[in-house]
């Protein structure tokens, strides 16, 4: 006989009611609409759709600093207990911390986390215990079937193996930062701690900088303002080599050079790819065209956007010296690499302390300052922001309008024309002057990203400034 108190629920019906669904970046929609019973069926969608192919009695388990995070990882921990799980919780972490973790462990893992989208958001990231679960997986978990038993419990005790784990991988690929004087701008970035620790561990000075405990949405592709005046405010004062920071998570990086200007997430993941020695990269459409022009790779692959996408894109390519990056920052390694006789393992998830530490020992090892590293690139600039609560279906539609050269051309630079058009993901115009004007509506939030590169970066700027106004006047 049926327990009276089970409920069948389908996650299409979650997404539809709720609101919560998948975007570019796991399950996520206002934190308000994640309830218990939204939360608990996913995790149990997404137990259901793993068990096809693993047997499953061990699920990891960590969160971010959101307000909102606790509780949502309550109601999964509690879902995976009364199904029979043991769930290991890490607590608070970065996201490619728990990812390293599971990976050792060829176990699950769910974070709760909305990286960069804004406070009153969060999300719920899933990992199959040999990576991030597929476009497929996401279509599954879309169109499961759970039986839910209201019931709570709480959270189990905090497991600190996977934020050693993951201290440990960089202490021991990375070499001697003595004599580097370095900020951190901590933020509530959960990666705050780990940072500064993997960075005092390798010999560096660190000055802690800007620490809240209320949640600040950072996003790496579009740095606010106050940011950017802010870092060169405290790179005047501190007189520093960089300053470190990521996004909530800690798996988008945002590094500035002496100056305190924050260097581009793509050009970051170039640096990064330089100096592990890769020989293929996997990009998504909206990187710097640096990445061809620079001639440092044997392949290229450009995908959607979006770190499944990357994944997948790695995955056709032969697995010999293969990393992925993100416009973010974000960098996956796809291959076991070797540096000064040290290895460093694969890890196929966005990671951002890695191409940190890569930008840092690049300038180390040249005896030179993070802005010589930019030098013997050639001269792209990428530049990018967005438009907030600018709802999915106006973006569409905006989108389809200018997808013929007629309608194209008012946002055109100057007096260029339209040369050629890709809707990979989003639309991507290339002008006759070299110039290139990316739009696409975000994954994750009501808003519609820009991003155009040109010949330098203040002209990057004032282009997504006149697209931005250009559209908004429209």
């Amino acid at each position: 006989m049926k327990d009276p108190a089970l409920k069948t629920i389908r996650i299409s019906d979650v997404m539809q009611n709720s609101g919560v669904a998948f975007g570019t970046s796991g399950a996520r929609g206002l934190a308000n609409a994640m309830t218990d019973e939204v939360c608990s069926a996913y995790a149990l969608a997404f137990l259901s759709v793993i068990s096809r192919s693993f047997v499953i009695n061990r699920v990891a388990l960590g969160i971010d600093l959101r307000p909102s995070s606790p509780r949502i990882a309550r109601a999964c921990a509690s879902a995976l207990h009364h199904a029979g799980i043991i769930v290991e919780y890490c607590g608070a972490l970065p996201t490619p911390a728990l990812a390293l973790y599971a990976q050792n462990q060829s176990i699950p893992a769910i974070m709760v986390t909305g990286s960069h989208i804004p406070f009153d958001r969060n999300g719920i990231k899933f990992y199959r215990p040999d990576g991030e679960i597929t476009k497929a997986d996401e279509q599954a978990i879309a169109e499961a079937v759970v039986e839910f038993h209201e019931n709570e419990s709480e959270l189990p005790e905090f497991n600190s193996a996977a934020v050693k784990q993951y201290m440990q991988r960089y202490l021991d690929f990375f070499s001697d930062f003595n004599g580097l004087h370095l900020g951190v701008y901590e933020h509530s970035s959960v990666a705050r701690d780990v940072l500064r620790s993997i960075l005092e561990g390798l010999g560096a000075k660190v000055i802690s900088l800007g620490r809240t405990e209320e949640f600040v949405p950072i996003d790496t592709e579009a740095v606010a303002e106050v940011d950017i005046q802010r870092a060169r405010a405290w790179a005047q004062a501190y007189h520093f080599d960089a300053i470190i920071s990521t996004d909530g998570d800690g798996d988008r990086p945002l590094i500035s050079d002496e100056n305190g200007n924050w260097l581009r997430g793509d050009i970051v993941g170039l640096i990064c790819a330089r100096y592990l020695g890769a020989k293929k990269v996997v990009v998504p459409v909206s990187c710097n065209t640096a990445i061809e022009l620079c001639g440092a790779f044997e392949t290229v692959v450009r995908t959607r956007i979006g770190s499944p996408y990357v994944i997948a894109g790695m995955q056709k390519v032969s697995n010999d010296k293969v990393v992925g990056f993100e416009a973010n920052g974000g960098f996956l390694v796809g291959a076991n690499f070797t540096h000064d006789g040290k290895r460093l393992a694969p890890l196929p998830t966005r990671d951002a302390i890695l191409p940190a530490l890569a930008v840092l020992a690049a300038a180390k090892a040249m005896n030179g300052k993070v802005s010589d590293l930019m030098k013997d690139l050639p001269a792209r600039y990428t530049a990018s922001d967005r438009l907030q609560d600018f709802p999915l279906e106006t973006s569409r539609e905006l989108i389809s309008r200018l997808t013929n050269d007629r309608q194209a051309q008012y946002l055109a630079p100057d007096s260029a024309k339209p040369v050629g058009m890709d809707t990979i993901d989003g639309l991507r115009i290339r002008f006759d002057n070299g110039e290139i004007v990316h739009l696409r509506p975000s994954g994750n939030a009501p808003e519609l990203r820009c991003y155009c590169e040109a010949s330098s970066n203040e002209r990057a700027i004032q282009l997504v400034r006149n697209v931005l106004a250009k559209i908004q006047q429209a």
